[in-house]
């Protein structure tokens, strides 16, 4: 009897870390951005049957389907924390770490923020935008580098504006306004 309590309360444990989130949520899917969970449905896969988060992306509307079990290990998460949020907002500001890509190819960089670009960590996506954002100050970006630091920016912007309760693009230019050029950070201070 002893053992199927321990198991009963197992499968309990295991139902409930199944559905980390649920109806109406707000979550992140990497690569795509902030999302709504609108349901959860259970679908037929083969022999099986499946549970699905039905996600809505906010920005462009598409709709996922993350298996529930899966959502982990696919980087499904929460909204990062508001200090974290704060935190990576102020991190913009800070260009020191920063020492450039003087001489490292470009097809081996844009891979590696393609990569970074996907990761469920809204500081990894932070990361690359900052980079491109400084490298933008030293060059005239390519045009796969502009795709790049408009997805980062899109995916950054979007989810501290929730976040932070503010509108995308005042974050936008909250970022933005970081990296110009002291004259023009000037002439931004005395328009306001």
């Amino acid at each position: 009897m002893r053992y199927r309590i321990i198991l009963w309360s197992s499968r309990l444990l295991h139902e409930r870390r199944s559905t980390l989130f649920g109806v109406g949520d707000i979550v992140v899917y990497p690569a795509q951005g902030v999302g709504r969970i609108e349901s959860i449905d259970r679908k037929a896969v083969g022999d099986a049957s499946c549970a699905f988060y039905i996600v809505r992306i906010l920005s462009n509307d598409i709709t996922l389907m993350v298996p529930v079990n899966n959502a982990p290990n696919v980087g499904l998460r929460a909204l990062t924390p508001l200090e974290h949020a704060r935190g990576i907002l102020d991190g913009f500001t800070d260009h020191r770490a920063f020492s450039g890509y003087t001489g490292q190819n470009w097809n081996r960089r844009y891979r590696e923020y393609t990569e970074r670009l996907k990761s469920s960590k809204l500081a990894d996506v932070a990361n690359v935008l900052h980079e491109l954002l400084l490298i933008g100050r030293g060059k005239e970006l390519s045009f796969g580098e502009r795709r790049l630091l408009e997805q980062a920016m899109s995916l950054v912007s979007g989810e501290l504006a929730i976040v932070l309760n503010n509108s995308e693009q005042i974050v936008r230019e909250t970022i933005q306004q970081a990296f110009a050029l002291p004259a023009v950070r000037e002439n931004c201070m005395q328009s306001e």
